[in-house]
């Protein structure tokens, strides 16, 4: 029985392993008990909203960091994005499978935006913890999704923000792992990289709760600092 036990458990590792490294590129809706009540109803709010906007010149993909543009973001938003008829994507508590769910489910479709701003994965390792290599794998999946699809965008790839208080935080090094590998994404032509982490580090790399208070999620007043060190970047990309 053993030995039946451990033959066993050699054939399942490797095929749960095989599984196991699909979740970040399989698309798929959101599942979490705290978000099914909204999400969907989110998603149909988006689609209606990009038909109200009309000319599309700038879109965001992203999680609960990138939900924020719509509430605590909201005043930065329109100051900085007006003109472009921004559309904010983000979608709290999402990971790489779930952009890919939305990018599946028609949120890009129609419109013709100069610029796609995207920062996912922060949940990949705080959900599960995932190595670094397959939260890249599926950012790369949606930069190949985005480029099928809006062929005339620029993608602008941010670095996922810092987490935790210090640079020895162990989701802190996922996520800078993931930043290590996305950076070689950017061809400069219609990929572009950018890592605005020192915007909100101090120089020892500790982060403030007066930056994040949570650690994770900037603060209001952060909005206005990421809109401010992308703008050089975007600009270039929307006159293009």
């Amino acid at each position: 029985m053993k030995y039946l036990l451990l033959t066993l458990a050699l054939l399942i590792t490797p095929a749960l392993a095989k599984e196991d490294a699909k979740l970040s590129t399989t698309p798929v809706a959101q599942t979490a008990k705290w978000a099914v009540k909204w999400w969907m109803p989110r998603h149909e709010a988006k689609l209606k909203e990009k038909e109200a906007l009309g000319d599309v010149q700038l879109v965001f993909l992203g999680d609960s960091i990138t939900h924020a543009w719509d509430n605590k973001g909201k005043a930065t938003l329109k100051d900085n994005y007006a003109s472009y008829n921004a559309l904010n994507l983000g979608f709290s508590g999402d990971r790489t499978e779930q952009v890919l769910w939305h990018l599946d489910h028609g949120e890009l479709d129609v419109i013709k935006p100069k610029a796609i701003v995207i920062m996912i994965g922060t949940n990949n390792a705080g959900h599960r913890k995932e190595e670094s290599t397959k939260t890249a794998a599926g950012i790369k999946a949606i930069l190949e999704s985005v480029q099928k699809k809006q062929p005339q965008a620029k993608v602008l790839l941010l670095g996922i923000f810092p987490r935790g208080a210090t640079s020895d935080d162990p989701l802190r090094q996922l996520t800078d792992g993931t930043n290590a590998i996305i950076k070689d994404y950017a061809d400069n032509k219609r990929v572009f990289y950018l890592n605005i982490n020192d915007k909100f580090l101090a120089k020892d790399g500790k982060l403030s709760r007066t930056v994040m208070a949570d650690l994770l999620h900037p603060n209001k007043s952060q909005y206005q600092v990421w809109a401010d060190s992308i703008a050089p970047t975007l600009e270039v990309l929307m006159a293009d």
